[in-house]
């Protein structure tokens, strides 16, 4: 993974954590939350406060994620919104914490100014030891205090001025003054400056898990579905009206069609449908060669198609659909029929813009891994997990490639292929400083999933 890190396709994007000040409060919420603290000087931390130095140095990836459903988090700097979220163990987790950010950011700026603000996302679920527990997850909330409970003081010092405005006999209250005036000293003044989080409130009803091989939940839609990534042997009963896995291609289909949720990029507006197809092609391309153990460093477009005719009997029957629908957009060729059960179906198909495009998307990354941009844009967990075991030809092509061709414009990539959307890929990441390379090693310690 060094390759990845270097280039700024891994660990992007992270703050850097080095001044003392700010190393002493992030152990203070560390203890505060989970009772163990870090011993290293400097380190990087994603949205969450997530560090993998520290997973590493603490032998445990989900040190602010108990069981992977309970995802603590530490704030140091308003700037984490902008940072990813690794180890992702549910797709709705960064958006939640960039969401909680953005709306309190005045109020955390000022609070991080000070100390470090600590707080979970929580849910009713403390142990998903089955599929079905999962389902219990529905509402999420945001709980966040500074270490030193500012927050909480200031709610408490809020009632008390209440009081000391209302009630007749307040004025004489000597112990109700001075409380009010050892908690003012602490929160400074709440009645200019009132220190409040927003209560906020968010709905599960469609995500992504990691848990049990990986899981989409669809409950949000007319048709609602489980689509197992993993396979359905050991899951059990599920509570929800439809369970598919990877086998079931047809079902799946049918599913995005009845919901609406999927359109042929061949047909969809705003893109060079021709474009993203062939690149799609060159993919598979590199894929075939990598096996043969091509040397596919620089290797152009030109150089693909030459690649392409020397393995011609390879290529798998992705390539062969693919090329026929190309065939029939550019050159008027006949019009191909590819099912659902053909394995090209997926790659011919791209999110309709709404609300859960990002999820759809990502499902269909998963259906069709070897478009190794698509994976890697909407779905870095899997991507990851993939990169980790191509040949080495693949490797250096499909990292000089995201380099050349994705970092240099993300969103204008990202608006070539999915159309004028929400963001759904992680945003711009700037490479870290090596040592974070050194201490966390290839894959270290981000090899537990959130």
């Amino acid at each position: 993974m060094h390759r990845l890190i270097e280039k700024g396709l891994m660990f992007g994007n992270l703050i850097r954590v080095d001044a003392p000040v700010l190393v002493e409060r992030y152990n203070r919420a560390l203890q505060h939350l989970s009772g163990r603290k870090t011993a290293l000087d400097a380190f990087h931390i994603d949205i969450s406060g997530y560090s993998p130095e520290i997973g590493d140095e603490l032998d445990d990836a989900l040190y602010l994620n108990h069981q992977g459903v309970n995802r603590q988090f530490i704030l140091l700097t308003t700037e984490q919104s902008s940072a990813p979220l690794l180890n992702a163990k549910f797709s709705t987790s960064r958006g939640i914490l960039k969401q909680f950010i953005e709306e309190n950011r005045a109020q955390l700026f000022a609070l991080t100014a000070q100390d470090a603000v600590a707080g979970e996302i929580v849910n009713s679920v403390y142990l998903a030891d089955t599929p079905a527990r999962l389902f219990d997850i529905r509402k999420l909330q945001i709980e966040a205090d500074t270490t030193s409970g500012t927050v909480a003081m200031a709610d408490a010092l809020g009632g008390m001025i209440d009081r000391f405005k209302t009630e007749p006999d307040a004025w004489h209250d000597d112990v109700l003054i001075a409380q009010m005036i050892g908690m003012a000293k602490k929160t400074g003044d709440v009645v200019r400056n009132p220190v409040r989080l927003k209560q906020m409130e968010f709905s599960q009803d469609n995500f992504w898990t990691d848990h049990f091989g990986g899981m989409y939940v669809f409950r949000g839609v007319e048709h609602p579905a489980a689509i197992l990534a993993g396979g359905k042997d050991g899951v059990g009963e599920l509570p929800i009206p439809y369970v598919f896995d990877f086998d079931d291609r047809s079902a799946i289909a049918k599913f995005l069609e009845l919901n609406d949720l999927v359109e042929p990029i061949i047909a969809a507006r705003g893109v060079d449908s021709s474009a993203i197809l062939r690149q799609k092609m060159d993919f598979l391309v590199v894929s075939v060669a990598a096996k043969m153990g091509e040397d596919l460093a620089g290797a152009s477009r030109r150089d693909l198609r030459r690649l392409g005719r020397q393995y011609a009997r390879d290529l798998p029957e992705e390539w062969k659909g693919l090329a026929a629908l190309v065939r029939w957009a550019d050159e008027d060729g006949p019009w191909p029929k590819i099912t659902s059960e053909h394995p090209a179906y997926f790659y011919t198909l791209r999110a309709k813009p709404r609300a859960d495009s990002d999820l759809v998307n990502m499902l269909l990354a998963e259906l069709a891994p070897l478009d190794i941009r698509q994976l890697f844009i909407c779905h870095k967990e899997v991507f990851y997990r993939a990169y980790a075991s191509w040949p080495e030809e693949k490797k250096a092509y499909v990292a000089a490639f995201l380099e050349r061709e994705y970092q240099v414009d993300k969103a204008g990539t990202r608006a070539a292929l999915f159309g004028a959307e929400d963001d759904m890929a992680e945003p711009a990441p700037a490479a870290p400083k090596p040592d974070l390379i050194t201490r966390v090693g290839p894959w270290g310690a981000v090899t537990g999933r959130r």
